[in-house]
């Protein structure tokens, strides 16, 4: 959904995915979990040039301003004031255009955005952030402490239809001690408390007093970031220009341009024709039409874990899938092998959970679910689905074991794996149908809505493992995350533990807890943590992988004066 958000966590449900450029990862340290519900550009850490692919080799002149990124995108945006999108398109927009006080470097450290500094009191309750001087609003008005208190306040605002307010419900008092000094206090210890504000600020001077899901901005966003929003064409592009009063310094690459080509096929020949730079590849895409000498010389590929997961979740309220049995059963009965090498060609571990495979938090020794249908037959005849006439389809009540499984238009991949767990579940006796949706329809007429049975989806992996907003019973609500409608009173109390408990080792505690019980009760069948697979023109310079991934520094990418072949006009 998927997720993000945003804090170190973002959420973003409309639109998956994560992108490894300096979209996802400034938006990772805005919000929540990032849903990745579109497959776009992978985010992720630890990220390696590919070794098969090498660039051209050109001289280096070094850095110069200049030129256009024009990166590919499945899915439009849909509302760039951030705290009121949940899409990844939206927040990749949104990263370039808008900053939060704090962010994370190259190796995870947080440091300071539109804070240069700040102090937490010893009991860890107070913070006290002190913003840079000087800067500016990309309309010229300066930015001062009452901005952020206003970010604050509307983002608790009952009245603002935001997934993203639950840290913030956290603060037992927001104050402005001068322009450039804000203060928070908490009542006790929440640990993701700082990287929280990195958030992103909104204008006070531009929403305040106004209903914001009726302003402007939701279309023509004024910020305080490395790129100035230009044109948003819906369906075809959004179009940002360089800052050049931005406080880190004036970008070198002038202008970025995200065109919207719903069809990842089509984008790959765009990406071959050089109608754009940048985009993520599909495992066929990255293993076979990419080995050739066109795409060595002029294009570098990456390939590392990404920070996301693809899972089948379940409509919880809905009756079929009530029993955990029945649950547990679908998972014996999906081969998650086959979906790795078959479709995803090797390039993904299995998911187990929430968390990715080798991180502190992530827990390895959870109940599993090897490909056997045999006791997948037997925990539905125990849940009492039985074939009562002889046609091959499990009966319970007179009723059929029937549902639809639904995804969104323009992910190759979902849909196949929607095909596999199809013909896989046939055999047990379960009918499963399919259904494709374009996205707009998908996220605002059946996911929002909750018009679903089951539904294939992915979600970023959060960098701090608070998942509050996917998974507790308290974000059930119209347009909040936990859309499966998850209920256990033991996971809400470890994850409302988690939060307030500042020492690894007691956190991890909580979090291996919660992995034991989702296993347990798979109101999602977590099926496999991909690898990211970005690829960029050879001609951009200055990308230096880190654990973040290749984003985080975007605003030092460049292309040299003698291989610029765009211009950018203001």
């Amino acid at each position: 959904m998927g997720v993000s958000s945003s804090k170190e966590r973002r959420i973003s449900l409309k639109r998956s995915f994560v992108s490894c450029n300096l979209l996802a990862m400034r938006n990772l340290a805005h919000f929540s979990l990032l849903i990745i519900m579109a497959a776009h550009i992978a985010l992720g850490g630890c990220s390696q040039k590919d070794e098969g692919v090498t660039a051209r080799n050109l001289t280096d002149s070094g850095p110069a301003y200049g030129d256009i990124m024009v990166e590919g995108s499945i899915g439009d945006a849909s509302n760039l004031i951030p705290i009121l999108s949940s899409d990844s398109t939206s927040h990749e927009i949104s990263g370039l255009v808008f900053n939060g006080l704090v962010k994370y470097d190259k190796d995870v450290n947080i440091v300071g955005d539109l804070a240069e500094s700040w102090e937490v009191s010893k009991d860890g309750l107070v913070i006290t952030f002190h913003l840079r001087k000087g800067v500016k609003w990309h309309d010229g008005h300066p930015l001062t402490a009452r901005d952020v208190l206003y970010t604050y306040q509307v983002t608790i605002d009952p009245k603002t239809p935001t997934a993203y307010s639950g840290d913030f419900l956290k603060v037992k008092k927001a104050e402005v001690l001068d322009d450039h000094t804000f203060r928070v206090t908490y009542d006790k210890p929440f640990a993701p408390a700082l990287m929280s504000w990195g958030t992103t600020v909104l204008p006070q001077h531009l929403l305040e007093g106004k209903d914001i899901t009726t302003s402007p901005l939701t279309r023509h966003p004024i910020g305080t970031g490395p790129y100035i929003f230009k044109e948003w064409v819906p369906g075809q592009k959004i179009v940002l220009i360089s800052n050049p009063d931005y406080f880190e310094g004036r970008p070198y690459i002038d202008g970025y341009i995200m065109r919207i080509i719903p069809d990842t096929a089509t984008m790959f020949l765009e990406l071959r024709a050089n109608g754009i730079d940048r985009m993520n590849l599909t495992p066929l895409q990255y293993t076979r039409q990419t080995e050739n000498n066109l795409f060595r010389k002029n294009f570098n590929k990456y390939r590392y874990l990404s920070f996301s997961y693809t899972y089948l979740g379940y409509n919880l309220k809905n009756p079929l899938f009530a029993d955990k049995r029945v649950r547990q059963a679908i998972a014996y009965a999906i081969n998650k092998d086959e979906i790795i090498e078959g479709v995803l060609l090797g390039l993904a571990k299995e998911a187990t959970g929430p968390y990715k495979p080798g991180t502190w938090v992530y827990n390895p020794n959870v109940k599993t679910y090897p490909y056997d249908p045999r006791k997948a037959k037997e925990l539905l005849a125990a849940a009492g689905w039985k074939d009562t006439d002889g046609d091959g389809i499990l009966y319970k009540g007179g009723q059929p074991f029937v549902f639809e499984i639904i995804t969104n238009q323009g992910n190759e991949i979902r849909a196949k794996c929607a095909e596999i767990i199809q013909r896989r579940l046939s055999e047990i006796g379960i009918k499963v149908k399919i259904r494709v949706l374009e996205w707009a329809a998908f996220v605002n007429d059946f996911i929002n809505k909750r018009r679903f049975d089951a539904t294939i989806l992915g979600w970023t992996i959060p960098l701090d493992p608070d998942i509050y907003d996917v998974w507790h019973s308290s974000k059930t609500g119209p347009q909040e995350l936990n859309f499966i409608s998850y209920k256990n009173e033991e996971v809400d109390r470890l994850i409302e533990k988690g939060r307030d408990t500042f020492d690894q080792k007691e956190r991890k505690k909580y979090y291996d807890r919660i992995q034991e019980i989702l296993a347990e009760d798979q109101p999602y069948t977590f099926l496999y943590v991909p690898d990211a697979l970005p690829i960029i023109h050879a001609r951009f310079h200055g990308i230096e992988p880190a654990p973040l991934g290749i984003g985080y520094n975007f605003i030092k990418w460049y292309v040299p004066k003698e291989e610029q072949k765009l211009v950018m006009t203001r």
